[in-house]
């Protein structure tokens, strides 16, 4: 036997591979499509049948965008949890003149994130760089009980070194500080993730890594980009901050960024009132799930000591723990329901099928739909996937503004008509709807619609429209690049 395995392996191992290579692409047949997006059920199966032996693997680890069972468990506990104590949150109703869609979008955020819509509210934009970090360690040292901070990428650096100091003093004199970060957005910056680990245990201040990538840790296999990409600030539940800045250096301390010159444009929001009550909630379910902590619920909701505000405010919380990808459905509903103009802004966009449909839709019937994106990119599949999707737009009618190089417009807001502002951590491309943890906040008010009227002007003088001729007449090379990588795009 032995013998004649010497003498005829290669056979053998040529009949195994093709054996195997069958197999493989009978079951992902079977197996990709379930419960999945045609788009995506199609991209998976391409790669399966190119190279199954490749392919398939890739699809094992990479293919489900949910979490293991204990985590979906855990996620099941904090769900409700949320549940139980937004219901001590009083709804707001809504001015008699307001859009019957805009309440039905209230009605349909409260559905799937539990929280109610608030009113008196007060917001303010902050989009300079240095400045919102600055206000921020302001507001920090104001404290007097707690501060909570979460977002996805945190690092002690020149840029960021007032905004630790400042979470350094209040913890020194008894304030408890709680400070989660995303364990791949914030690893990824080794050099300032160590010194803001060690910044933090030198002041006893407690801080866990969300999302941590440990594989096998919770009983099944974690596909690793599964992350929490909200960024949360709340000092001592009357003062919130939200938006789309990380805690690190504009050009994220790379030395290509540097050398490129890139710097990262954001826009954030400070608010005061009950909202800020909703936001502490959100925190303190990320917090009981990475740490295992239940904060009180005295902690948690307060009443709010400044309600004056004349802003109506809704969180709308989104994620891989939630049934329903509730960014997206909040977003196609402002879509379809606008009259006379939509203003997106977002650095990554790479919409499903359903959120095209809806824009390009608008832009037909007559709504002015502008799209304000950048004209570099930091990330070269999600920058070139994006690009495949101008042609349509623009032949739609839709006005796509690219902010000038060497800025980064990684700014996350949408506004519709001169109703509603949604403004937040989310993109508008599948990994935002699918894969991530995300926070966005829908405002209405005549003044805040004002205030988002300039920032968006302010994006305008720095940007540049991009005209259909002008796109048609790029290398045919640059539309198959785009091209295969809204394919790849596709694989989530």
């Amino acid at each position: 036997m032995l013998s004649w395995l010497s003498e005829h392996y290669v056979l053998l191992l040529t009949w195994l591979y093709w054996s195997v290579d069958v197999v493989l692409r009978i079951v992902g047949v079977i197996v990709v499509p379930r419960r999945r997006r045609p788009g995506s059920a199609v991209a998976w199966l391409f790669a399966i049948m190119l190279l199954p032996v490749v392919g398939f693997p890739l699809y094992l680890m990479l293919g489900k965008a949910e979490l293991p069972r204990k985590r979906r468990e855990k996620q099941k506990i904090v769900n409700r949890l949320m549940r139980v104590r937004a219901q001590s949150l009083p709804d707001s109703e809504l001015d008699e003149d307001v859009p019957s869609w805009l309440q039905s979008a209230v009605r349909l955020n409260r559905e799937l994130g539990a929280f109610p819509l608030t009113g008196h509210n007060s917001a303010d934009f902050e989009i300079d760089y240095q400045t919102s970090l600055d206000r921020m360690a302001a507001d920090i040292r104001t404290a007097t009980s707690d501060v909570h901070v979460l977002f996805y990428t945190m690092g002690l650096d020149d840029v960021t070194r007032n905004f630790f100091d400042a979470l350094a003093e209040v913890a020194d004199r008894g304030v408890h500080v709680r400070v989660l970060y995303d364990h791949l957005g914030s690893v990824t910056h080794w050099p300032v993730y160590r010194a803001m680990r060690r910044h933090l245990d030198a002041h006893g201040i407690e801080h866990f890594p969300m999302m941590p990538v440990k594989p096998f840790s919770d009983g099944a296999f974690q596909r690793p980009d599964l992350r929490n990409h909200r960024k949360l600030l709340i000092v001592d539940g009357r003062i919130g901050w939200m938006g789309s800045q990380n805690i690190i250096a504009p050009h994220y301390d790379k030395r290509a960024n540097i050398r490129r010159g890139l710097r990262w444009q954001e826009t954030m929001v400070r608010f005061g009132g009950p909202i800020v009550s909703e936001m502490n909630l959100l925190f303190a379910t990320d917090w009981f799930y990475e740490s295992g902590q239940s904060l009180d619920r005295a902690t948690v909701v307060n009443t709010a000591p400044d309600a004056t505000g004349s802003y109506e405010c809704q969180l709308v919380p989104s994620g891989p723990g939630f049934v329903l990808e509730n960014n997206l459905l909040l977003f196609n509903q402002l879509f379809y329901s606008a009259q006379e103009r939509i203003v997106a802004v977002s650095p990554y966009f790479v919409p499903d099928e359903s959120m095209f449909s809806a824009l390009v839709t608008a832009a037909r019937r007559g709504v002015d739909v502008e799209l304000f994106v950048s004209e570099i990119g930091d990330q070269f599949l999600v920058y070139h996937a994006q690009r495949s999707y101008y042609t349509a737009l623009l032949e739609a009618g839709v006005r796509i503004q690219l902010y000038a190089a060497p800025g980064i417009l990684h700014a996350k807001h949408v506004s519709i008509d001169d109703s509603v502002t949604v403004i937040g951590s989310s993109n508008m491309d599948i990994r935002s709807f699918l894969l991530d943890m995300e926070s966005s906040m829908m405002i209405g008010g005549t003044d805040f619609m004002v205030k988002m009227h300039e920032v968006e002007d302010v994006y305008r003088s720095r940007s540049r429209e991009l005209t259909l001729e002008e796109w048609r007449g790029r290398p045919a090379l640059t539309r198959l690049l785009d091209n295969t990588c809204r394919l790849a795009s596709a694989v989530v």
